[in-house]
């Protein structure tokens, strides 16, 4: 069976295209640091007697409603603008909302700066994407896709030790700024970088198709519904593990600093791995479409079985942090597939709109669940213990996580080239 490459006028891809993908790695880094570093900032000391539990729970709420927003429309403004300008005002953008961060200093203050984050932060995805889709083969696109999106893990890692150590050394407030610097820097980096492929340019740039045009297909409607349940179980490890570790089990922010980076380690691996399982199946002659829902099925186990059993096999806080690394490794695993679903279904120049839309659903259900979470464990604490109210967080988890991958596998349709889009972009209607 001949594979059929995407090459930029030679028969290989071109070897620049690893460079490509490094830049949207070291994006999606960034994405994550400037994200997370007020969850850690917040876990303990000043900025935690600022924010109690439900402010916490409301400002990630007002974070996922600018990201459900923002990818409403930054999936299209970005297949409109191209990869290089789409890419470039969302860092811009994102990093600028990082930075005023350290002028807030009230839970009303810090949730509009987390809506603005969001609302920029939104558009990595969709930009890497089309990114993927501009540079690489269809083989390789899972690969690529674990590349690129293992940086939010990565960033995971990252961002616990050297918050603790900035917040520590330098206050809350410089920390907000040293971090908003590095996002100026990688934007200069892309600008004078990067390109699209002569050969992708046309079809990057083909007729746009319309929002409701995509969305009345079974594909992305049951992608989103999907979405809604699955992702916001990512978010409950990366945002509420320090407040876990210091509420649960009494750390302080320099012991949350050294081990918080445990899950991410592991979770780590799972891009990697999920997207190169894909990869070695396919050479073995599994066709893609059965290939993707393969890994997302053996993927979305591993994220929701470790939750559903937490309450009954934690019993120390290394067996928690083991228990997030594992659940992180199945979303890991699971997004490293599900990021090449639009390249495998659209046309090149929709990449980009499909993700966004679909992750509205992401925003949506971020949106709810961190308010249903910040509300859990005020009220369930506060009538019993810190422990039992994570319990029913890690149950009502793993839950929804089934839920959605239940959707994916089994509602969403066959992953495959939806030739009616195909057809409309290729006319002049």
């Amino acid at each position: 069976m001949k594979i059929n490459h995407d090459t930029l006028g030679d028969e290989k891809p071109l070897k620049i295209r690893w460079v490509m993908v490094i830049l949207a790695f070291l994006a999606t880094v960034l994405n994550y640091v400037h994200r997370l570093s007020f969850n850690y900032l917040s876990a303990d000391g000043e900025l935690r007697e600022l924010i109690p539990d439900d402010a916490f729970g409301y400002i990630g709420t007002a974070f996922f409603i600018a990201y459900m927003l923002s990818n409403a429309f930054s999936g299209l403004a970005i297949d409109k603008l191209g990869t290089r300008l789409g890419y470039a005002l969302c860092m811009a953008f994102w990093t600028t909302a990082a930075l005023v961060h350290a002028f807030a200093i009230t839970p009303f203050q810090f949730g509009l700066v987390r809506f603005f984050l969001g609302l920029g932060e939104a558009g990595n995805w969709p930009a890497a994407i089309k990114l993927i889709s501009e540079w690489f083969p269809p083989h390789e696109r899972s690969t690529a896709s674990g590349i690129f999106n293992s940086g939010s893990a990565l960033g995971a890692i990252i961002a616990p030790p050297l918050v603790a150590f900035l917040g520590i050394n330098y206050g809350w407030q410089s920390t907000f700024i040293i971090l908003g610097i590095t996002g100026y820097l990688w934007l200069a980096a892309f600008w004078f970088t990067y390109y699209t492929p002569e050969r992708a340019t046309k079809e990057a740039r083909a007729r746009i198709i319309p929002p409701m045009k995509l969305f009345k297909t079974r594909f992305l409607r049951m992608f989103t519904l999907s979405k809604f349940f699955m992702d916001p179980i990512w978010y409950f490890v990366t945002f509420w593990i320090g407040r876990y570790l210091a509420d649960v089990h009494g750390w302080d922010m320099a012991k949350i600093g050294w081990y918080a980076v445990i899950p991410f380690l592991i979770a780590d691996v799972g891009n990697l791995i999920g997207g190169y399982f894909t990869q070695f199946i396919i050479k073995k002659r599994v066709p893609i479409p059965k290939a993707r829902k393969i890994a997302v099925g053996i993927a979305g186990a591993l994220m929701c079985l470790p939750l559903l059993l937490a309450p009954f096999i934690v019993v120390s806080p290394m067996s928690a942090l083991i228990l997030f690394g594992v659940s992180g490794f199945g979303y890991t695993a699971y997004t490293a597939n599900s990021l090449a679903f639009p390249a495998d279904v659209v046309p090149k120049s929709a990449t980009a709109s499909v993700w966004g839309l679909a992750c509205v659903g992401t925003g949506l259900g971020g949106a709810l669940f961190q308010a249903l979470s910040g509300v859990t464990v005020k009220t369930y604490s506060a009538v019993y213990s810190y422990t039992t109210a994570y319990d029913i967080l890690f149950i009502g988890f793993g839950i929804a996580g089934l839920i959605g991958l239940l959707i994916m596998l089994f509602f969403m349709g066959p992953l495959k080239k939806n030739e009616e889009l195909h057809r409309y972009v290729e006319t002049d209607k």
